[in-house]
């Protein structure tokens, strides 16, 4: 069985999509057609910059999802290898599953950008800047990360946002209690903390006004049925049922995202390859997650092919 995995913030970079809308129309069409949608030109930050321009969350969020979907419809158009018959499931990490829903037809190409850029939106209006900060443990399990979020917290919000692999947690809260948490990081056995360059804190209970604003916003364009399953950050369980899927992208804005214990489920339900489209950011994490899985990266028109020839 065969997973296909789609990346989330932190994997932007200028230039990115550049080489596939040179080699491809039907990329150069994906970049377009969100620009369309936006009403901006988003494939032009893609390409040249400004790097400050390119990591607004509101401009990095759609633009990861248009270079996924890129890559998938020139593996789908121009390799003729077709996702619904390719793989068995798939899944995203935090922006990463709209790109997932979008892939398996669940939301059109436009109305994921246009969701993605409001929720980019929303959740950097949310917390006023300076306000609340992320960081990343290394050398952090689940249990270690839990216990140095509760003390560091302090009647403050200090909270687990990410689950990515054995090896790494990421927290969301208070800027005074993600420092005190990085302070305490060798009292309770993690290597190093690091703050992370973003600009406000995803994935946790002060991100609960961006939740109310994609509530609406996906009340108005809900999920369709998919082609494929789905295994749904907040739950890191399968899920087929739109309306479900719906209430579970709300929760997913304060939720954490449970990526670990997604690829394990995935694993556990007999997925041995997992394809990432568009970035190099997942692929690591689930070799630490399940070293026995297969991983492949697609992101160049030379990644497409090789790939294209195995699934032939």
């Amino acid at each position: 069985m065969r997973a296909f995995i789609f990346p989330g913030q932190g994997s932007q970079k200028i230039g990115m999509g550049a080489d596939l809308a040179e080699a491809s129309a039907h990329a150069r069409e994906v970049f377009e057609e969100v620009d369309d949608a936006l009403a901006q030109k988003l494939s032009a930050v893609m390409r040249e910059g400004p790097e400050d321009q390119l990591t607004l969350t509101a401009n990095a969020q759609p633009a990861i999802m248009a270079n996924a979907i890129a890559t998938l419809r020139v593996l789908e158009r121009e390799f003729g290898v077709s996702l619904a018959e390719t793989a068995d499931c798939v899944a995203g990490h935090s922006l990463g599953e709209y790109t997932a829903l979008c892939a398996v037809n669940a939301f059109t190409l436009g109305d994921t950008a246009r969701l993605l850029k409001l929720r980019g939106e929303a959740m950097q209006e949310a917390v006023p800047v300076g306000i609340g900060a992320m960081a990343a443990l290394l050398g952090a399990d689940i249990d270690k990360a839990s216990a140095l979020a509760e003390a560091a917290a302090e009647g403050e919000v200090c909270e687990i946002a990410n689950d990515n692999d054995p090896t790494q947690v990421v927290i969301s809260g208070h800027t005074e209690a993600i420092e005190r948490a990085i302070a305490l990081t060798k009292d309770h056995g993690i290597k190093r903390g690091i703050k992370l360059p973003v600009s406000a804190p995803f994935h946790c209970s002060l991100m609960q006004p961006a939740a109310e604003r994609m509530a609406q916003a996906l009340e108005r364009t809900p999920p369709q049925g998919f082609a494929l399953p789905l295994y749904a950050n907040v739950t890191a369980a399968r899920v087929t049922d739109p309306q479900e899927e719906r209430d579970l992208l709300v929760r997913q804005v304060t939720g954490r995202v449970r990526w670990r214990e997604s690829v394990l489920a995935m694993r556990a339900d007999g997925v041995e390859h997992f394809a990432e489209l568009g970035g190099k950011v997942l692929g690591p994490m689930v070799g630490r997650i399940a070293p026995e899985a297969r991983v492949t990266s697609l992101v160049t028109m030379a990644d497409l092919e090789a790939f294209a020839k195995e699934c032939s």
